[in-house]
């Protein structure tokens, strides 16, 4: 199993918004980084990932799980832009925040602290445990 971070807006799509769609899920869209969209293709069926309200909350606030391989982004007719869905699994009991996460020495490495604005990133097996740990799951 693979670990990720998908960062959102909550104005835009937050963490009741995603609940909300139960074990459908929703598709994770309007992604136009190449990066983030590379990272999207090398995921699979159960992955999971945090979800990280960004703007001014800043935290991790819910787990999701991969439920749909890569596809087109159905917001666009550009063939470049592909998404997988995601489903809400729980949420974080003690949202982490990114003031919490750059304070931990073990977390220094994290994609999150050295490339912040990557709306769709890795997460390694150490990471996930320690935040988990720190959310209270």
């Amino acid at each position: 199993m693979q670990y990720w971070l998908f960062k959102s807006e909550p104005n835009t799509w937050s963490w009741d918004q995603q609940v909300a769609k139960g074990d459908v899920g929703e598709e994770w869209d309007g992604i136009r980084n190449y990066q983030a969209r590379n990272f999207m293709r090398t995921m699979e069926i159960g992955d999971r990932g945090f979800f990280y309200h960004s703007m001014k909350e800043k935290a991790v606030v819910g787990i999701v799980e991969v439920c749909a391989l890569i596809h087109p982004d159905s917001t666009t007719d550009d063939p470049r832009w592909e998404c997988v869905d995601v489903k809400a699994v729980e949420a974080v009991p003690n949202p982490v925040t990114l003031e919490m996460v750059k304070a931990e020495p073990k977390l220094a490495d994290m994609v999150l602290v050295k490339n912040s604005r990557l709306s769709v990133q890795p997460v390694t097996a150490d990471e996930w445990a320690l935040i988990c740990q720190i959310g209270g799951l």
